[in-house]
Order: C-alpha cells, then sequence, then structure tokens
C-alpha cells in the first residue's frame, strides 16, 4: 500500500494492484465489490487489508460511487444499517464520506479518477471523496469542507488533503465540452488547462487543489500525490487502460 504521512494518529492509504498479469483488468488487489470482480477475491482482499488496519470488516466503509455530489456521514445509526443486508444501504450513490468515529476506515474507489481525502487537525474528523472530472467541476472537495464544517465545526485552515492517485494531465484528454464545463465552473483554466494536438487536456490534480485553496485550505497543506494510473496501470486500475469493468483502488483514512 501507498500511506500517506498525515498525523501519527491517522492512517491514510491507497491500496496498490500488485499485479501479476497487469492486462488483465481484475488482476490485483481489489475490495471493490459493484464493478465485476468476483465476489471471493474482493472478500479476501478486504480480509486483508482490515488486518492489515487491525479492524473488523463492519468498521471498513466504502460508498457505491455515482459521479455525483451526494455525501453522507458515517456514525453509529449509519455504520449500523450499512452492515445489514437487510436494510437500504445508506451509502450507495455516494461520492463523499466524512465521520468522526475512530477506528473506522472511510475511503473511496478510483480507476483514473482523483481520490481525496481530508483530516481536521483539530477535530480529528476524517473524510474521502470521489472526484471524477464532473464531481470536479461540480466542486466536491469545496463542498466536502463545508459539509465537514457544518457538522464538526471544521475551520479550512486546520484541513490538510491529500490528493491521491489518478489520471494525470498528460493522459486526460478531452473534447471541447469539458473544458466549457471547467471554465463555466469557475476554474482558472490558464492553470489546468493546454492544447495539445488540437486537443484539449485538463488537469485534475490542479483543479482539485485549486477547489481546496478557495475553500480555504492552505496550499502547504495540500499534498498532490502525483502518480498517473493511466501510465502505471501495471501499479494502479485504470479504466482507460483496462475499461470501467475492472479493479480499483481504494483510498483510505482512519483516525486511531
Amino acid at each position: 500500500m501507498l500511506f500517506y504521512n498525515l498525523a501519527p494518529q491517522v492512517v491514510a492509504f491507497s491500496t496498490e494492484r500488485h499485479s501479476i498479469n497487469s492486462s488483465m483488468p481484475y488482476d490485483g488487489f481489489n475490495i471493490t465489490h459493484y464493478t465485476g470482480d468476483e465476489l471471493l477475491h474482493v472478500e479476501k482482499c478486504r480480509e486483508r487489508l482490515c488486518n492489515r488496519l487491525g479492524i473488523d470488516q463492519g468498521h471498513l466503509v466504502l460508498p457505491r460511487q455515482v459521479h455525483g455530489v451526494r455525501m453522507a456521514e458515517v456514525n453509529e445509526n449509519s455504520l449500523q444499517r450499512y452492515r445489514s443486508a437487510q436494510k437500504e444501504d445508506p451509502f450507495d450513490g455516494v461520492d463523499a464520506l466524512f465521520t468522526e468515529m475512530p477506528r473506522t476506515c472511510i475511503g473511496v474507489s478510483t480507476a483514473d479518477c482523483v481520490p481525496i481525502l481530508f483530516y481536521d487537525r483539530e477535530t480529528g474528523a476524517v473524510a474521502a471523496a470521489h472526484a471524477g472530472w464532473r464531481g470536479t467541476v461540480a466542486h466536491i472537495a469545496q463542498l466536502t469542507v463545508s459539509a465537514m464544517s457544518e457538522r464538526y465545526g471544521t475551520k479550512a485552515i486546520h484541513i490538510q488533503a491529500v490528493i491521491g492517485p489518478s489520471i494525470g494531465p498528460d493522459a486526460f484528454e478531452v473534447g471541447d465540452e469539458v473544458h466549457q464545463a471547467f471554465s463555466a465552473a469557475g476554474f482558472h483554466m490558464d492553470d489546468i488547462a493546454f492544447r495539445r494536438n488540437s486537443r484539449w487536456h485538463i488537469d485534475l490534480w490542479k483543479s482539485n487543489a485549486q477547489d481546496l485553496m478557495d475553500a480555504g485550505v492552505p496550499s502547504s497543506a495540500i499534498s498532490i500525490v502525483g502518480l498517473c494510473t493511466h501510465t502505471l496501470y501495471h501499479r494502479f486500475f485504470s479504466a482507460r487502460r483496462l475499461g470501467i469493468n475492472s479493479g480499483r483502488i481504494f483510498t483510505g483514512i482512519m483516525y486511531k
């Protein structure tokens, strides 16, 4: 796993494939259950991760994401509902989670999209957000900061953030309509976009960092990992390389 050094009392990480055959879409470490992988394989990977974290599987939470901006708090009530297969999953259709529960790992699944982790140094609250280009345009990073502020009194100046492995600007080629969407959303296009061979490229890392800074998070508290999943598909899952029916990176955070 790739670990991030946020604080001694926090575990923050992204899983890696450790693939034997990187051209096979599910080959490697994958805990995401809803993208077509064999459930037995997913279960074994979840068990390995929980053993590594020192928690039971009931305290490992990943939402079923939909490229939106819906958020949910992980608390005793929602966690109990999440564990129960007979009840509606409270994290279905959710793209960002936040919690102040200790020893409860929350995270998001990605395969080129941007995972963002948040840690409030003052309150101990943590959050994880899934920012594809649609989520980025909809300012999910800012919305997550706002949700933490409303729920826990988090101040943006106390947040440390990690922008994890995801598709890099050289690989993220887009059409004019995507460029226009970012422009209409108020992003500083000269900083995040460039043309190459008559095609636009968008820097999702800088876009989300810009969004966090606009929310008040200090630039010095934002860490961009800078690892491109498209280029490093042997190390990380990449939907553009392998197709959407493939495994996923899990980027998680837990307050110990």
